[in-house]
């Protein structure tokens, strides 16, 4: 009997999402006003290694041919989310600490920040289990490759090269 992987409910996907983009700026902000020189030397490195992980397991993901073991999937569903959430979110941290520097509302725009990625993870969710079994594993590896080319641009962006 085959197994059917762990589907995270589309309102928990969006909702991490959308929290962990609210939240970001705020912790951004805070530690701007704070370190803003220490946080700057390594950021680049910290969204490279975060983008590099998280895309090469993607990619693994989608050249891998095995069905995962239902408990495992759930597992590894929430942990893949809560990764992806905290890294996807990492350059709204360092746009936090821009507006350190600003005279800005920052609760007001983490907040908006946090409902539009809500808003826009909610529909990407609908639309990605309309047309996912048509693709089939192809958006992954896409995405896994994008999220490491974005990782590695940001990187190359702070080195000057």
């Amino acid at each position: 009997m085959a197994t059917r992987k762990a589907v995270l409910p589309r309102s928990s996907i969006s909702v991490t999402l959308g929290i962990c983009q609210l939240l970001m700026p705020l912790l951004g902000w805070a530690v701007g006003i704070s370190f803003a020189d220490l946080v700057q030397s390594v950021d680049h490195w910290v969204a490279f290694i975060l983008f590099s992980l998280i895309g090469g397991s993607m990619v693994r993901n989608a050249l891998s041919s095995r069905d995962d073991d239902p408990a495992v999937a759930k597992r590894t569903s929430w942990l893949a989310l809560l990764s992806t959430a905290v890294a996807t979110s990492i350059d709204a941290s360092a746009v936090g600490v821009g507006l350190a520097m600003a005279d800005i509302d920052i609760a007001v725009v983490a907040t908006l920040v946090g409902l539009v990625t809500f808003a826009m993870a909610f529909g990407g969710v609908l639309l990605g289990r309309a047309v996912g079994p048509v693709l089939g594993r192809r958006p992954e590896l896409v995405g896994g490759l994008g999220l490491v080319a974005i990782g590695t641009k940001i990187l190359l962006d702070h080195m000057d090269v």
